[in-house]
């Protein structure tokens, strides 16, 4: 950071200071008390890493918009080469935080992977990714795919569509490959729940059996791609398909490479996607800073979904930026501002394709966490049965609503929200309703994982090993 911006963010940062104070005198005790509940930050100087896709926006939006400054904290935004540096950035104190893919602080913490415990305060949106498949997939796959009157595919477009595709390739000797950017990824599990709904067995990981690749029993193989390197890979014929977040999937549509054939809004709707991610020795020896990283991105997501989607042109703009996610603006405000291109010229209006704020998308749900480690379990990750109970206090372990709301207690005291944008913390438990909006019509109930294994066809449950 330069000495000119050092200068500008102190200046931001006494300019805070005494606003606060100005706000504690008008509103009196209670807001006083609430503000100097949260002290000043104990480490200014954080660097924060990101993978270059659109749903890093929070931070973006948080930096260009003052948010870090008007909390006396000095970022860097720094992008990282794949999920596992990124990682491992946070892990050995590189980075003071990161945008994560949600099953990344999970696996870290149970030890799936590298062994760390680390936590989040704060998830960064819902839905954002699709699923691709290149166009010589798409031809054989259209001609199972019911169609309207107006000669287009009726959506969603289901694996059991694909399956024949896939079981001619397997009849010819020939393994369907697909692309998907993490083990622990939203990508993976969410490829590996349209797969399996439609009949296409996905595959098995056996860590006890020194075997990680997930391929085993698996119709379909899947493998790691880092999502800017999607396009091409589809493009040369390693794969044949990939599940990825924006703007990779749209890219394929612009580059002629491909068609995505469904969102994972349509898989589960108003699933959660990413968090930010940090070392739990962090959070504990920097809490007032914590909760003031927190606050900024709070705000960055609310600016992010205000307007019904009106800021997003400009949070487009910024994210077309080579320092962000670097893609075209057209290609980024394909998906970011409502939208969503399936095959060339089917566009079709997708207004909670992103989500940053808008339906408590920011709390950190002990339940979403239940999910990802029950799709763990089901595939393998998790090598042995676990009961209800080890799945409760795993999540509350790595997910912190605590810290969540004394940042959103702050800002409601501050006058930045109002308490009716947050969860009713008096009585929230953390856990969602019973969710059953999914492709497989299955219900989700974030209390009883083992139930929820149970209900599936294809998967691990009880005592299973593959």
């Amino acid at each position: 950071m330069s000495d000119n911006t050092r200068s500008m963010s102190r200046r931001g940062f006494i300019k805070r200071s005494l606003l606060a104070a100005g706000m504690a005198l008008a509103f009196g005790g209670l807001s006083a008390s609430a503000l100097a509940e949260i002290g000043e930050p104990e480490k200014e100087e954080l660097k924060f890493g990101f993978i270059k896709l659109t749903d890093m926006a929070p931070l973006a939006i948080a930096y260009e918009k003052g948010y870090f400054e008007d909390e006396g904290l000095y970022v860097t935004l720094e992008a990282q080469a794949n999920w596992k540096v990124l990682l491992d950035g946070v892990i050995d104190g590189q980075l003071d935080g990161a945008h994560m893919l949600a099953g990344q602080p999970l696996a870290a913490t149970i030890g799936f992977g590298t062994k760390a415990h680390i936590v989040t305060p704060f998830s960064m949106d819902l839905n954002g990714n699709g699923i691709t498949v290149s166009n010589a997939v798409w031809e054989e796959m259209k001609q199972h795919v019911p169609k309207q009157a107006d000669g287009k595919p009726v959506h969603p477009i289901k694996a059991d569509y694909l399956k024949p595709v896939v079981e001619k390739y397997k009849a010819e000797g020939k393994p369907f490959k697909m692309g998907m950017v993490f083990p622990v990824s939203t990508h993976n599990y969410e490829l590996r729940y349209w797969l399996a709904a439609g009949g296409i067995h996905p595959g098995y990981y056996a860590p006890q059996k020194g075997d990680i690749t997930g391929t085993l029993q698996a119709d379909a193989l899947l493998s790691v791609t880092p999502p800017p390197q999607m396009p091409a890979t589809l493009e040369a014929g390693t794969i044949y398909g990939y599940c990825v977040g924006e703007p990779w999937n749209q890219q394929a549509v612009f580059k002629g490479i491909g068609v995505p054939v469904i969102t994972d809004y349509e898989i589960w709707k108003d699933n959660p996607e990413k968090v930010f991610g940090m070392n739990k020795a962090f959070t504990d020896q920097y809490p007032n800073t914590t909760v003031r990283i927190v606050k900024a991105l709070l705000r960055a997501a609310k600016w992010l979904d205000a307007k019904d989607n009106g800021n997003r042109p400009e949070a487009v703009k910024i994210l077309s930026q080579s320092n962000y996610v670097g893609a075209d603006y057209d290609v980024i405000a394909n998906s970011m501002t409502g939208t969503f291109e399936y095959e060339k010229g089917d566009k079709r209006s997708v207004p909670d394709f992103n989500v940053f704020f808008r339906y408590n998308a920011t709390y950190p749900y002990y339940s979403d966490a239940v999910w990802y480690l029950s799709q763990m379990r089901r595939w393998g990750q998790i090598a042995e049965a676990k009961d209800d109970s080890w799945y409760d206090q795993v999540a509350k372990s790595v997910y912190r609503p605590d810290i969540y709301k004394k940042a959103a207690m702050e800002l409601i005291a501050e006058g930045h929200m109002t308490a009716d944008e947050f969860p009713d913390f008096a009585s929230e438990t953390g856990y969602r309703a019973p969710q059953s909006e999914f492709i497989d019509g299955v219900t989700f109930d974030g209390t009883k994982p083992n139930d929820y294994l149970k209900s599936f066809s294809i998967g691990l449950k009880g005592d299973d090993q593959p």
